[in-house]
């Protein structure tokens, strides 16, 4: 591993384009089919680039008073949303960056949305509550009040909603407008992921633990020894092997078989601080990484949670957020300083076993 003092790309990630925005970037994404990256910063502000080549196709400042603290962009790729501090939720048109419906929820924040996978449905989380509105900005559904501030919200299905707040995970059918499932364990979870198929709730811990639930039987268990919070979680397409953040390693366990309960997680280690964000492939078993050292990395994984290092690139500042184009063919990284990075990633073919040439 290179030293963090700045190196050139390597391996299957090579040169692309670079550009910076305002302020610190906390996210970003592929819009208008991988033709174009989205990215926001803590000022609030948001900018569109052309996906090759790096022009700045649109800006707009303080979309949110007092600063920008969620995005998500819809399964078509052609509309988003974001939400801030200014407790309002707005949708957006992305070719256009023209703001189309705002969702006034209140005096607060609103930390946490997420679009339904097939895009009927924005869920925001305020507070205590989480609200569903339909593509036209209307409010479709609401939840009761929480025990306490929902952490996190994802979807398992077009009608099925996943809450995360202290001490349980609460599945919701807006459709219905019943609760499917209460998963209750003591602890604070600050994160949540869930498999592809719905089937495994997996949380991370303020108390440094992973815990996970398997719905279809209401088993859990819990990982422990992390030396941090390990906020960072993401399962591959496929639902066989989820990896972790916590610390400068990349703990990565596999559900193969009868695991992960008592099997030995993969190790991937060449980050020299902390991880800050993990991205798997929209397609086989590639994961990309961002460190608070400005490492990025790309990882080629096994079923069993062992992987080998692909490629390598430098960002200059801590790594917020990193994301991957619908085609795998590029990979976005946005840092702590406004910096926005793109790399191209080596073609992939169908012929290949490990999915790439």
């Amino acid at each position: 591993m290179p030293g963090v003092e700045g190196f050139s790309p390597q391996g299957m990630l090579h040169e692309g384009w670079s550009a910076e925005v305002e302020d610190y970037g906390i996210v970003c994404g592929w819009i208008l089919g991988g033709k174009a990256l989205l990215v926001g910063d803590v000022a609030s502000g948001l900018y569109l680039f052309e996906g090759k080549s790096g022009t700045p196709l649109w800006q707009k400042k303080e979309v949110h008073k007092g600063g920008l603290l969620a995005l998500s962009i819809h399964p078509d790729g052609d509309i988003f949303a974001t939400s801030g501090q200014d407790g309002r939720a707005l949708i957006w048109n992305g070719e256009e960056g023209e703001s189309t419906n705002v969702i006034e929820l209140g005096d607060g924040w609103v930390e946490h949305l997420r679009w339904s996978p097939d895009g009927r449905f924005l869920a925001v989380a305020f507070s205590r509550r989480v609200h569903v509105y339909g593509i036209d900005g209307h409010e479709y559904w609401k939840s009761g009040e929480h025990p306490s501030t929902i952490s996190s919200i994802a979807w398992s299905k077009s009608n099925e909603l996943a809450t995360a707040c202290y001490g349980r995970v609460t599945f919701f059918d807006v459709v219905s407008d019943k609760v499917n499932q209460k998963l209750e364990w003591k602890g604070s979870l600050v994160s949540m992921v869930l498999s592809p198929n719905g089937d495994v709730v997996v949380c991370g811990s303020q108390d440094n633990s992973v815990h996970f639930w398997r719905r279809s039987t209401d088993q859990d268990s819990e990982m422990t020894g992390y030396p941090g919070k390990p906020s960072q979680l993401a399962f591959d397409q496929s639902g066989t092997v989820l990896a972790t953040g916590g610390s400068d390693v990349i703990t990565v366990w596999s559900f193969e078989g009868n695991g992960p309960e008592g099997t030995v997680p993969g190790q991937l280690s060449l980050h020299a601080e902390s991880i800050s964000c993990l991205a798997f492939s929209n397609q086989g078993m590639l994961l990309a990484s961002g460190a608070r050292d400005g490492s990025v990395l790309v990882w080629f994984l096994k079923s069993n949670g062992d992987g080998d290092p692909l490629g390598g690139a430098y960002a200059g500042e801590l790594v917020s957020a990193i994301a991957w184009r619908p085609d795998d063919c590029a990979l976005a990284a946005v840092n702590s300083k406004g910096g926005v990075t793109v790399w191209t990633f080596k073609i992939r073919t169908k012929t290949s076993p490990k999915g790439f040439s």
